[in-house]
Formats: structure tokens, C-alpha cells, sequence
């Protein structure tokens, strides 16, 4: 069942539920993209229609954020809770553990894929990760970062880079890496590899995650408006019968 928040479609599953369809599409032939978006990148597909082409494009899109929860109460199918795209990673691995799939990590700053990659290993012992590289790198060298993706037979690529430029790259080299799943991690790496905390238990079952990051890094603020214009775009669509 899809619901379907300002034209971004969103797979309304429960959690366990997303892992389940996630290990399916390491059975399949072809390359699937899982996307996990926010209501921040909602709102950038409402103005880039590439962007919002490559989130329509994704074989399993769950929703990260708990505005897009809320969101979808106004609609005729309501997703009943968000799949954190990083809980979705480690309740992946925890299954793929021991089964000889492979995992890969591109993103984040140099070293923090190198140490996610130590702190997975050690937390669910058999896990392969195949290879690392860091998300700092220009047009010339993705031909190579390509051919050392394929050359490690990676099974699951995990790709922690910024939005829109991680669904972009992912969309652009799906059919290259020679993988079964790419999944858009965004700050999962940092969180792996402790160089970022996740916010308290109670705050992220709350659904409050954003507060607690933004109590971290009160810089954040100017970008958390767009939350307004999203809560917003949601109210006046619901109004003039558009939900």
C-alpha cells in the first residue's frame, strides 16, 4: 500500500515490515534503491522536478521523518509509524549477518567509514563489509570509486552522503555497482562510527529526534523552518481537498 504526501510516494509498512521487503530484493536480479525522506526533502521535490523524479523512481521509500506521520492523517491512508532509515540499516545487517552478504560505505568524512565499518563488525560479529570510501570526492573520481564498488561485490551499498546529491548519485550508478541494494544512509556513518550520538530513547519514540539535533546544534534552526512551510503546504492542500 502506498500513501502519497505532496506527490512524494511513500511504502506504508511497519518496520519489521520495510527489513522483510529489504531482504527480499537481495533475491532479486536487478538493482533496488531504498530512499528514506524527510519532510525537508519533500518539500525540495515540490521545486526540483529531477529530485522528485528519483524519489519516484525508489523500489522501497519509507518515511524518516515523523512529520511525514503526521502528515498523513490528513489522508485516506495514514502511515501508522516512521522507518528511521538508520534503524532500518541496522535491523539489516542484523539479519545479513553471518549469510555471506556483503556491505559497502561510501560517505561521510575520511576515516568515519573505515570506523563505522569496525564498530558494525564488532556489534553484529559475521557482518562483511567489503570495503569503505569516504563521501569527499569530485566528478573525476566516481568512475573509480564505481569500479571499486563492483570489483568488492558488494551486495548492499550504503551511500551517507547529503540530500538531494545521495539520491542523485545513487539513481545515476545503480545500474553500474553490480549490488542488489543502495540504500541512501544520509548521517548513518557518523552515527555508526560515534562521531554523532542519536538522540535519547525517549526522544526518538516520541518522534522528537529533529528537537534533540536541534537542541545540539542550535545552527540548525534556519533550516528547520522549512517544517513551518511544510506544515503549512499540508494545511492548505487539505483545505482546498488536494489530500
Amino acid at each position: 500500500m502506498k500513501t502519497t504526501i505532496l506527490n512524494v510516494s511513500f511504502d506504508n509498512l511497519l518496520p519489521e515490515q520495510a527489513v522483510d521487503r529489504a531482504i527480499s530484493f537481495l533475491e532479486d536480479d536487478c538493482t533496488k534503491m531504498i530512499f528514506t525522506p524527510n519532510p525537508e526533502m519533500v518539500m525540495l521535490a515540490q521545486k526540483e522536478a529531477e529530485f522528485a523524479r528519483v524519489l519516484a523512481a525508489g523500489d522501497l521509500v519509507v518515511p524518516d521523518g515523523i512529520g511525514i506521520v503526521h502528515a498523513s492523517r490528513l489522508t485516506k491512508s495514514k502511515i501508522s509509524q516512521r522507518v528511521p532509515g538508520i534503524d532500518l540499516l541496522t535491523n539489516l545487517f542484523d539479519r545479513i549477518k553471518n549469510t555471506g552478504h556483503s556491505v559497502y560505505f561510501l560517505g561521510a568524512s575520511p576515516g568515519v567509514a573505515e570506523a563505522a565499518a569496525a564498530n558494525m563488525r564488532e556489534k553484529f560479529p559475521g557482518l562483511n563489509v567489503c570495503g569503505c570510501h569516504h563521501g569527499y570526492f569530485g566528478d573525476e573520481d566516481e568512475a573509480a570509486i564505481v569500479a571499486d564498488i563492483k570489483a568488492a561485490k558488494a551486495d548492499i551499498v550504503v551511500v551517507g552522503l547529503n540530500f538531494p546529491r545521495q539520491e542523485k548519485w545513487i539513481f545515476r550508478h545503480k545500474d553500474q555497482l553490480g549490488a542488489k541494494i543502495i540504500h541512501g544512509g544520509g548521517g548513518s556513518l557518523d552515527v555508526f562510527a560515534g562521531k554523532v550520538s542519536r538522540a535519547p530513547r525517549i526522544f526518538q519514540k516520541l518522534g522528537l529526534e529533529w528537537l534533540f539535533r536541534l537542541m545540539r546544534q542550535p545552527s540548525r534552526l534556519l533550516r528547520q523552518t522549512v517544517l513551518v512551510k511544510f506544515v503549512v503546504l499540508i494545511i492548505y492542500k487539505k483545505i482546498r481537498g488536494e489530500l
